[in-house]
């Protein structure tokens, strides 16, 4: 890390359980703090004029919800902002709807539930940041998705939506899949989110399963990719 780049990641929640997960470990590694702050509670001015690294985590209200979640429209003001500038940003499942929505794309309720882990098929773009998870199962948990922004880079599809991931340059990523999701974490995702997961008839001991099978070969992959983006913000 370099002495000019901020030491303090700053991550915004969206819901409590929904933290970094997995990556918190990978930026203490790299020399970083974390701090959190709660959408809809917190004031999130710093977090968006912060220079170093934002994270917008995941939650499972709808960006067109501005009207029941005020504090939404100021986020969605706020990281226009912060995008425009083209400060480090990453977006995860809401997160990187809101980068989205944010960059002018539309964002709207999708054809179908995505719950469960799968393989990406990434696309064949030079220098592809999502690499290491060729060949390793992400988690996804989403009913939203969003059209790809003008002058983004597709980086990832699934079998059921075509946009997994974008990047626009190289401060700014957008992640619907859950590249965070932790062994030793899911549980509280299950607890929380057991109504969704029971009108969607999702089997919560299958996906007990399947997140104690993959989480733990995500992780590792993860920790490239986080090392990676980092590298290029701090060289």
């Amino acid at each position: 890390m370099t002495s000019a780049f901020p030491d303090t990641i700053y991550a915004i929640q969206h819901l409590a359980f929904e933290d970094l997960g997995a990556l918190e470990d990978v930026f203490y590694q790299l020399g970083f703090r974390v701090r959190y702050f709660e959408a809809g509670v917190d004031d999130l001015t710093l977090a968006f004029k912060h220079t170093g690294l934002t994270i917008i985590l995941g939650g499972p209200i709808g960006v067109y919800e501005a009207e029941d979640y005020p504090f939404l429209q100021q986020e969605i003001d706020l990281l226009k902002q912060r995008l425009a500038s083209g400060l480090p940003t990453i977006g995860i499942c809401l997160g990187a709807q809101l980068i989205a929505h944010a960059l002018g794309a539309k964002v709207y309720a999708g054809h179908a539930k995505e719950i469960g882990w799968s393989q990406l098929s990434l696309a064949e773009v030079p220098d592809n940041i999502l690499a290491p998870l060729a060949e390793t199962p992400v988690l996804h948990w989403h009913g939203d998705t969003f059209d790809l922004p003008e002058h983004a880079t597709l980086l990832a599809s699934s079998d059921l939506y075509p946009n997994q991931a974008f990047s626009v340059g190289q401060n700014i990523l957008a992640l619907q899949f859950h590249i965070e999701a932790a062994a030793d974490s899911m549980e509280k995702w299950l607890i929380g989110h057991t109504c969704e997961l029971r009108k969607a008839s999702i089997s919560i001991p299958a996906l007990r399963a399947d997140n104690l099978r993959y989480a733990g070969s995500l992780e590792p992959q993860a920790q490239l990719i986080a090392e990676k983006f980092m590298r290029h913000l701090t060289r």
